[in-house]
């Protein structure tokens, strides 16, 4: 004991005198209701570890597997792009791909530590290269009035001239070099943004990564497309994987890549993709990870975390085109997905129709508005056992966070795109009595400093 405690344990008063232990009353017995509670507190306390148990079993087995692949991870050799520097696509441009997945490791245990109480190693990829299944190519003209095809760097619209990216398919690179070749002979002048002229703007090629299908959307400031039948001939005697060309028609002087016409010139319109045993459609302005394979993982590791026995309602907060709600419906007893762009509910429901999943439904809404009206009983709805949200990269708000403590899901699936957003809503997660067991990182954007994580956050015993 310090001085300090001395002088002060000599100042009090003294204590009376304490009731030895063999002086205390002890009840005889216990009564039958204090017996049953014991019983049901022991009970509930085993249910919960051997739960504990079996999930920790689950992750220590796709952890063992997640490392298995990381260590097939080929690392990408400095220097390899030649656009490096220059158009902005890739912030690490000339870092190995190891030292990017330990970098981006780095970042999540610095910013969700003592947030998430378990942090598995990102999931990496075996070939980080040409993994973007969506390119957008723009034409432009250089300093002699030529057509030049390329990217734009970054934070300009500076056309950096590339007929290929090391990030994006390969095909797609080859479609948009061999458009940029068709040019002279089908008299297509490429668009000028100085002077607001000219016709061909972007081309936008997307794939689907288990279909291989490919979609060819080429961005004009006109309808009126001269020899358009010829040039769609001759595109695809070069590329025959082409399912279908759309005119997308952009006549504003804006940064936006697509406008909001669309007319068919060959196919459908639309492109398929297989993810996770389901199918879904792309369209030109569809919203689809833009990285299939390492999607597929992502949201499998989601559903895992979800651990859905098929009695559940589950919510999907900002379900976008349906993708991680329509997965969850076929391990679930009834899903809503809540979405505000309507054409995304659109190509919702109709992935739904075309997976014939009967357990869904779509609310064209704003997540936040539909999660503080359905908390205060203003719409119909039953209030879900599992909430999953997978936000914008500028995260969910105060008002979502209050509503979702509100109606009180067991579990939260947090998929989010930012992790300096994500840990900022976790804070106010476990203000509300939600603390994260486990958070996963898995990098679908190779090169980039963006990461995608999965967190899970239960209710506090208590």
């Amino acid at each position: 004991m310090n001085s300090e405690n001395r002088k002060y344990h000599s100042r009090s008063k003294p204590s009376k005198k304490r009731t030895s232990f063999q002086d205390r009353t002890v009840p005889e017995k216990r009564t039958d209701l204090q017996d049953r509670r014991a019983s049901k507190k022991r009970t509930d306390l085993q249910d919960r570890k051997a739960s504990k148990k079996r999930a920790d079993l689950q992750d220590r087995k796709a952890l063992k597997k997640q490392e298995l692949t990381q260590k097939k991870t080929q690392p990408a050799l400095p220097g390899s792009c030649p656009a490096a520097g220059k158009c902005g696509g890739c912030d690490l441009q000339g870092v190995p791909y190891e030292k990017q997945l330990e970098r981006k490791d780095r970042q999540l245990n610095q910013l969700l530590a003592g947030l998430a109480e378990k942090r598995y190693p990102i999931l990496g990829m075996k070939d980080p290269t040409h993994y973007r299944c969506k390119v957008n190519a723009a034409f432009g003209l250089d300093r002699k009035g030529k057509p030049i095809l390329g990217r734009y760097e970054k934070n300009s619209h500076h056309i950096v001239r590339m007929e290929s990216c090391m990030i994006e398919d390969e095909k797609a690179n080859e479609i948009a070099a061999g458009i940029y070749s068709l040019l002279s002979s089908f008299r297509i002048r490429v668009y000028d943004e100085d002077s607001d002229s000219g016709f061909l703007r972007h081309v936008q090629i997307r794939r689907g990564f288990a279909t291989d299908q490919y979609m060819v959307t080429l961005v004009c400031t006109d309808p009126v497309f001269p020899s358009k039948q010829n040039f769609v001939k001759a595109l695809r005697s070069r590329f025959p994987e082409i399912s279908t060309v759309i005119l997308n028609i952009n006549d504003r002087h804006t940064s936006m890549v697509l406008g909001e016409r669309n007319i068919v010139l060959y196919g459908k319109g639309y492109i398929e993709d297989r993810l996770c045993r389901c199918t879904f459609r792309i369209s030109p302005g569809s919203f689809y990870q833009v990285n299939p394979a390492q999607t597929q993982r992502l949201y499998e590791t989601a559903i895992r975390y979800a651990n859905l026995s098929g009695d559940e309602t589950v919510l999907d907060a900002y379900c976008g085109t349906g993708t991680i709600g329509i997965i969850a419906a076929g391990h679930a007893k009834q899903v809503t997905g809540v979405e505000l762009n309507q054409d995304a509910v659109r190509d919702a429901v109709w992935n739904a129709r075309r997976n014939k999943t009967e357990n869904i439904r779509f609310v064209n809404m704003d997540a936040t508005d539909y999660m503080e009206k359905l908390s205060a009983g203003r719409i119909d709805g039953a209030h879900p056992d599992v909430l999953i949200l997978d936000p914008p990269r500028s995260g969910t708000t105060p008002r979502f966070i209050e509503a979702a403590a509100h109606l009180g899901p067991e579990k939260i699936i947090y998929v989010s795109c930012s992790p300096d957003t994500l840990a900022r809503d976790l804070k106010l997660f476990r203000k509300k009595g939600y603390h994260a067991s486990k958070a996963q990182g898995v990098d679908l954007f190779p090169f980039t400093n963006h990461v995608e994580t999965i967190a899970l956050l239960s209710k506090e015993q208590g």
